[in-house]
Order: structure tokens, then C-alpha cells, then sequence
């Protein structure tokens, strides 16, 4: 995606820096011993671990971002959840291709936010490991049917590659963006996303 500006300098140092074992993250709620592959912040009712630390969360720190707050979730945790199918036809080799994961509003669940994914006001803004980032309303998320993608053609999605998350939705099915053309599409649907802020 020509759009995405890529950090070259640190996305090295902020990948390995995302998945450091901290004493920190002792009272994290996850499924299992699992790193955290995403982090939510921004307005949560829920939990789990520290506010931002520049030296942990270096690839962050690198972003600009800052928090207080933040629910983080790993792999075992979203393998939980329902899973949505979904099989657009991608941008990268004009091929259909399914896709599978979780709704996001399923994800944003679990950090408390069961009471606000009808406040059409909320925004969410989804940012990808390189940096990319897009806002999507609450709506918008809802109307789309938008997932965190885990599988692609039924095996998962590589870190380097498109995942391991991927938020993604069927593009094909809005027919404002159906009408675009295939390059334009996705331009709402970072792949490698990482970090989730709610406002």
C-alpha cells in the first residue's frame, strides 16, 4: 500500500520491544503466557496493565503515542472469540481470498465498552506496526462488519506479513468503496495492526 510511510529505523527494535516479559504486566488477565499482540486505550472502562512506558513500549514511543490506561489482549484470548468469514477480492493480487477473526466490536468487549459500541460519537482509531493509522466511527465499524482478521486461507497471518492481526472488512459490500477501484479500497483496513485507541 503505497500510502503507508514505514519506520525502518525501528520497527526492529519496537517489534522485539512489544513482546519484552515485564513484572508490570503481572496482573494482565490474558488466556494464557502469551505476549500481548494488541493494546487498547483511550476511553475503556476495563483495565489490565500499566500507563505507556517510553522504555518498554518503545515502538509506541517512537509513534508519538501516549496513555494512561491500556487493555492489551493476546493470541489466546481472540482465538476465543467467535469467529466472521469474510472473502474479498484484495488488492495485492486481484484474487478472493477468506479471511477469518473476530469482530472488532467483540474485541472492544473485553476492555468494557459493551455499553458504548451504539454511541455512533466514539471513534476508533486502528494503527498499524508501520505507523499507518486510520480513524473509523463507531458506526462505521458496525455498519462495515469489521474484523481483526487472524487467518488467511486458513493459516495464520504472519508479522512481516499482513498480521498477525489484520482489521479488515469485506469492501465489496459498501458500495462506496466497491465502486473505487481495487488499489483504493482497503485504504481503511491497516494491516499489522497493533494498537487500538477508543475516543
Amino acid at each position: 500500500m503505497k500510502k503507508r510511510q514505514f519506520l525502518s529505523s525501528s520497527i526492529g527494535v519496537g517489534v522485539a520491544a512489544l513482546t519484552l516479559p515485564s513484572s508490570s504486566f503481572a496482573n494482565h488477565q490474558r488466556g494464557s503466557n502469551d505476549a500481548p499482540i494488541l493494546t487498547i486505550t483511550g476511553a475503556i472502562a476495563r483495565t489490565n496493565r500499566h500507563g505507556f512506558d517510553a522504555t518498554r513500549d518503545i515502538l509506541m514511543a517512537k509513534q508519538k503515542l501516549s496513555f494512561e490506561k491500556a487493555y492489551t489482549v493476546d493470541f489466546a484470548i481472540i482465538k476465543k472469540l467467535p469467529t466472521v468469514s469474510i472473502n474479498p477480492v484484495l488488492e495485492y493480487d486481484g484474487k478472493r481470498h477468506t479471511l477469518q477473526g473476530p469482530l472488532l466490536t467483540d474485541v472492544l468487549q473485553l476492555c468494557g465498552l459493551a455499553g458504548n459500541l451504539n454511541d455512533a460519537s466514539r471513534k476508533v482509531l486502528l494503527r498499524a506496526i508501520d505507523g499507518y493509522a486510520v480513524t473509523l466511527s463507531m458506526e462505521q465499524v458496525r455498519k462495515f462488519g469489521l474484523i481483526l482478521a487472524t487467518k488467511f486461507d486458513g493459516q495464520a497471518m504472519a508479522l512481516g506479513g499482513l498480521g498477525p492481526l489484520w482489521a479488515v472488512f469485506d469492501v465489496e459490500k459498501q458500495p462506496e468503496l466497491a465502486a473505487k477501484p481495487l488499489a483504493e479500497r482497503f485504504a481503511s483496513c491497516p494491516w499489522a495492526t497493533y494498537h487500538i485507541d477508543i475516543a
